[in-house]
C-alpha cells in the first residue's frame, strides 16, 4: 500500500468495518454522519514537539541524530528517553540508517543550541536517557528553534511543526502526531453536536512509531503519560452506564482509557502512565471503536487493532484498502474499526 507523500486534510476516505463484520468505503467527510445520540466520541489534543535533533557525539566526533522518543518523569523537560542514529536524516529510510557510535553514561552531546549528557543506556545501545543542561524556558527555546518535526523517507519534503498538529493541538507533548486526529474537521465536530453526539478530550503523549530496528521497534510503544479530565471521564462512564458507544479517535486514546479504566470498566480522571500493551489477546473494557489510520502487519499500531478485529479481518481491509488505493501511514487515509464480537474471533496471530 503506498504512504500519503505529506499533508493532506481537505480529501480523504474512510473504510468502515461494523460490529457484525461488514465493510464499506465512503468519504472521510462522512465521519460526521456514523454514530449515534448519546455515544461519545474522544480525542487526543497533544500537540508535537519537534524532537528530531541534530548533532554531535562528543566524544566520538561524530555527527549524530537524536529523535527524542519518551519521558523520563511526565513533562520535566530536562530528561527525555531518546534513540540515537548515526549521521544523515529523514531522506534515508530509517532501516537503512548508519549505527550512532557507541555511547556511554557521561557522553556529552551538542544538539545545536541545546547541551545534553547521557544518564543511562537503557535495554537497547540505541535507546538512552538523556539530560538537558539549562532551565524549562532555556530548553524549549533550543528545541523550538533547532528541533524538527520527526518524519519519514516516505515524506519527500521537510515538514513544517504545523504540519504534524491536528486541529486540536493544544500542549506540546508528544513525539509524533496523533495523527487520527486529521481526520477530524470543525465542520465534523459541529455535525456531532446537532445530532447529539458527545466529544471530549484528553491528552496523551503520543511516542514513536519506527526505529528501523525491528529488535527495538518490539520495544515500542514505550510508557507514556496521559491526562484525562473529570468531564471527560465522566461523559464516558455515562454512556456505558446507558448503553452507548465510546469512540477513540486513535490508538493513543484506546491506549489511555483503558489504563484508566478500573474494575466494573469505569474510566478515571486525572493523570497516569500507560504501561499496557494492547494487542489480540486484549479484553478492551472501554473503547467500542477506533478511527485510525491504515496501518499494516508488524506496526505497533496494528498489534492494537487486534484487538479490535481478528487479524484475517484487518488483512481483508487492507486487501480492500490497497484495491481502492487507500493511503497509509500518518498522512493517509481512514478507517472505522468497530469492536467484533469475542464469540466470533479467531485470535489468530
Amino acid at each position: 500500500m503506498r504512504p500519503a507523500s505529506g499533508p493532506s486534510r481537505d480529501h480523504g476516505k474512510l473504510m468502515t468495518l461494523d460490529s457484525s463484520g461488514n465493510m464499506d468505503v465512503r468519504s472521510r467527510k462522512d465521519v460526521g454522519l456514523l454514530f449515534e445520540p448519546g455515544d461519545v466520541v474522544v480525542a487526543n489534543t497533544a500537540a508535537t514537539l519537534p524532537a528530531s535533533l541534530q548533532g554531535l557525539h562528543v566524544q566520538s566526533g561524530q555527527d549524530i541524530e537524536i529523535r527524542l522518543a519518551g519521558w523520563v518523569e511526565a513533562y520535566d523537560v530536562t530528561r527525555f528517553k531518546a534513540v540515537a542514529f548515526g549521521a544523515g536524516d529523514y531522506r534515508v529510510p530509517t532501516e537503512h540508517r548508519l549505527s550512532p557510535p557507541t555511547m556511554r553514561p557521561g557522553d556529552r552531546l551538542r544538539l545545536g543550541p541545546l547541551r545534553a549528557t547521557v544518564q543511562a543506556v537503557l535495554d537497547h545501545s540505541r535507546l538512552l536517557e538523556l539530560r538537558f543542561q539549562g532551565d524549562r524556558k532555556e530548553i524549549l527555546a533550543g528545541l523550538a528553534r533547532h528541533g524538527r518535526p520527526i518524519q519519514y523517507a516516505y515524506v519527500p519534503k521537510p515538514l513544517e511543526l504545523w504540519d504534524v498538529w491536528t486541529h486540536l493541538a493544544a500542549e506540546p507533548i508528544a513525539f509524533e502526531s496523533p495523527s487520527a486526529g486529521f481526520a477530524l474537521s470543525w465542520d465534523t465536530l459541529s455535525r456531532w453536536q446537532k445530532r447529539g453526539i458527545a466529544f471530549a478530550t484528553l491528552s496523551h503523549a503520543a511516542g514513536i512509531s519506527s526505529t528501523g530496528d525491528p529488535d527495538l521497534d518490539q520495544r515500542l510503544p514505550l510508557d507514556e503519560p496521559y491526562e484525562i479530565p473529570p468531564r471527560t471521564a465522566a461523559a464516558i462512564n455515562k454512556a456505558r452506564l446507558q448503553g452507548n458507544r465510546v469512540i477513540a479517535i486513535g490508538t493513543t486514546v484506546v491506549r489511555a482509557l483503558e489504563a484508566a479504566t478500573c474494575s466494573g470498566c469505569v474510566v478515571r480522571s486525572g493523570l497516569g502512565v500507560a504501561r499496557n500493551l494492547i494487542g489480540a489477546s486484549t479484553n478492551l473494557c472501554t473503547v467500542d471503536a477506533i478511527v485510525t489510520g491504515v496501518h499494516e502487519h508488524g506496526e505497533s499500531h496494528y498489534e492494537l487493532l487486534r484487538a479490535f478485529a481478528d487479524t484475517s479481518v484487518l488483512e481483508s481491509m487492507n486487501q480492500r484498502a490497497a484495491a481502492e488505493d487507500f493511503q497509509a501511514h500518518e498522512f493517509g487515509d481512514s478507517m472505522l474499526i468497530e469492536r467484533q464480537a469475542r464469540a466470533k474471533r479467531s485470535q489468530a496471530v
